[in-house]
């Protein structure tokens, strides 16, 4: 049985049996595990506070090679993040970057997920309410960059063609991005990106800053996302928590009520 000792951030946990609990954590070396944690449920638990949502931690583990559930003996907390139950805003966004590495970082063992989760995470952590969507949006896409399935925004996704740097142009999730005027007729389908649209978007795949101050544009860029990751890296499953961060941000008077 190997012992494996790794930064980690806590995805999520449930409940199990009368004692523990099962936590997915995603780790730096060993992508995303699912652990249980025996005894966490006692009054005088070693993990106490240490596996709440959103902690980043060293997680001490004893990895089953043969099983998918694997024992966390220890979790030593260094940033719980507790800010991000402050605000809805900052919840619902935290919780799709969350499900977002759940459902599809599992085998990523080089830790660029890890660290792009966490750097977004913590950006959430200290924005405004109004700032949250599009620094959640930058860190989702770039979380996607990480796992190699960022959409093709300067050449044709079909035929390779170069695109015009500053045209809109029609995005299609199924050919994994944007495609030539051709192969859009061609094709029949896809939504129109619009030339804004596709810079902000070039710069979040880029790293860099792009702010929205148009409610409207913050929420076609959150339906964008996730009907890329349900056509490009979903498993048929619905994403609960975008949806959920849709509906919250269509809805800026309660948004605003629990800043």
């Amino acid at each position: 049985m190997r012992l494996l000792e790794s930064d980690s951030l806590v995805l999520h946990s449930f409940d199990y049996r009368e004692t523990s609990r099962i936590v997915r954590i995603a780790t730096r070396d060993a992508g995303v595990l699912s652990v249980i944690a025996r005894g966490a449920r006692r009054p005088k638990s070693p993990f106490g506070s240490a596996i709440d949502l959103f902690t980043s931690g060293v997680a001490h583990v004893r990895v089953h090679p043969s099983g998918d559930l694997h024992s966390l003996t220890g979790f030593d907390a260094t940033r719980t993040r507790s800010e991000l139950a402050g605000s809805l805003a900052r919840f619902t966004a935290a919780s799709a970057i969350s499900e977002l590495c759940l459902r599809f970082a599992r085998e990523d063992d080089s830790g660029r997920v890890h660290d792009a989760a966490t750097a977004v995470l913590d950006s959430i952590g200290t924005a405004t309410p109004g700032a949250v969507p599009a620094i959640a949006l930058a860190g989702a896409w770039r979380v996607v960059a990480e796992l190699g399935f960022a959409p093709s925004l300067d050449q044709c996704a079909s035929c390779h063609a170069d695109l015009a740097p500053n045209d809109a142009v029609t995005f299609d999730h199924r050919a994994g991005g944007a495609l030539c005027a051709r192969c859009a007729r061609l094709g029949k389908r896809g939504r129109q990106l619009p030339a804004e649209a596709r810079e902000t978007l070039r710069a979040w795949l880029a790293g860099e800053e792009s702010m929205l101050a148009d409610p409207a544009a913050r929420r076609a860029h959150q339906r964008l996302l996730r009907e890329f990751l349900e056509e490009h890296l979903g498993d048929g499953r619905p994403l609960r928590a975008f949806v959920t961060w849709e509906a919250q941000a269509s809805a800026p008077r309660l948004a605003a009520d629990h800043a």
